[in-house]
């Protein structure tokens, strides 16, 4: 038990990206858009926020807020493709947000080449600092997501009518709500979300940014939405869940015990976590009605 407390710190440090990204994703599918993006956007806040921090790094002790923002716009600039294709050309929401997958991994790639003549970005000084505890910020920057967004879905007007738009849009419509516009919101909301999650993975857990940085934490986050049933609180329950299997699988490495199985069983341990659980307790269907469907103007 003692153990598991010790490494509290490291739990939240990588529950963190993947909750926030998770209410990203919830907030995009409650109005009626499935984005599978998120972790293309996830990379591509993660390269922005690892570029920005090299070279400010030197000149303001602001930088690794200021690359977690840019992390965060450059997620919501990319997020407006998926946003064009799903919305206004009424494409396909997973192909258009598999095509976003793909275009940020040699995109980032790419970039990276250009600025750094290398795939990958140059290793920076010092990322985010750990605070009281040895908890980062980003565990109450996650904490702080997850608040808002139940505030804004369920206390507000403006969650009331994204919501419609996510379960009759049609009614909604006819109610004077301007489905596309909404969804328009979510899908940005939801990019700048990720981007801001790959902004803190990128500046708490690694030196630089790789194409294998976020290794996955999108589709984790994914799958939290989806255990959690669409719903803040659970949300952060099940994202704290994987977020505890990723760190058990680096902490059972050092166990003498464990050590005779080989390296890849504990890289894929997370994701079998992952699978498993939602395979045991998928049951009814709480996603929103209209998640995923097009919405045409009558």
């Amino acid at each position: 038990m003692s153990d598991l407390f010790a490494m509290l710190p490291s739990i939240l440090m990588i529950v963190a990206p993947i909750l926030i990204t998770a209410v990203g994703g919830m907030i995009c599918e409650k109005s009626g858009v499935v984005n599978i993006a998120l972790e293309g956007l996830m990379a591509v806040g993660a390269f922005t926020a690892a570029t920005l921090h090299y070279f400010l790094e030197p000149a303001t002790v602001l930088s690794v807020w200021l690359a977690i923002l840019a992390g965060g716009l450059a997620g919501l600039a990319i997020s407006l493709i998926h946003a064009f294709a799903s919305i206004s050309l009424n494409a396909n929401q997973v192909i258009s947000g598999t095509g976003i997958n793909l275009l940020a991994t040699g995109g980032t790639a790419f970039m990276a080449q250009i600025v750094f003549k290398m795939e990958r970005t140059m290793p920076f000084r010092l990322g985010m600092m750990p605070g009281f505890g040895g908890i980062y910020p980003t565990a109450w920057i996650a904490l702080g997501v997850v608040l808002v967004a139940w505030f804004v879905l369920y206390k507000r007007p403006f969650g009331m009518r994204l919501r419609a738009c996510g379960e009759h849009p049609q009614a909604a419509a006819s109610a004077g709500i301007d489905v596309r516009g909404i969804r328009y919101v979510a899908v940005m909301i939801s990019g700048f979300l990720a981007g801001v999650a790959g902004g803190c993975l990128v500046l708490t857990q690694t030196i630089q940014y790789t194409i294998y940085t976020i290794n996955g934490a999108g589709f984790i986050a994914l799958a939290a939405v989806s255990f959690g049933r669409w719903l803040p609180k659970g949300i952060a329950g099940s994202s704290l869940l994987f977020g505890t299997a990723v760190s058990l699988s680096i902490y059972m490495v050092n166990i003498p015990a464990l050590r005779v199985l080989p390296s890849e069983f504990f890289s894929v341990m997370p994701y079998i976590i992952t699978l498993v659980t939602l395979v045991l307790f998928s049951g009814r269907d709480y996603a929103p009605r209209a998640s995923g469907q097009p919405y045409e103007r009558s």
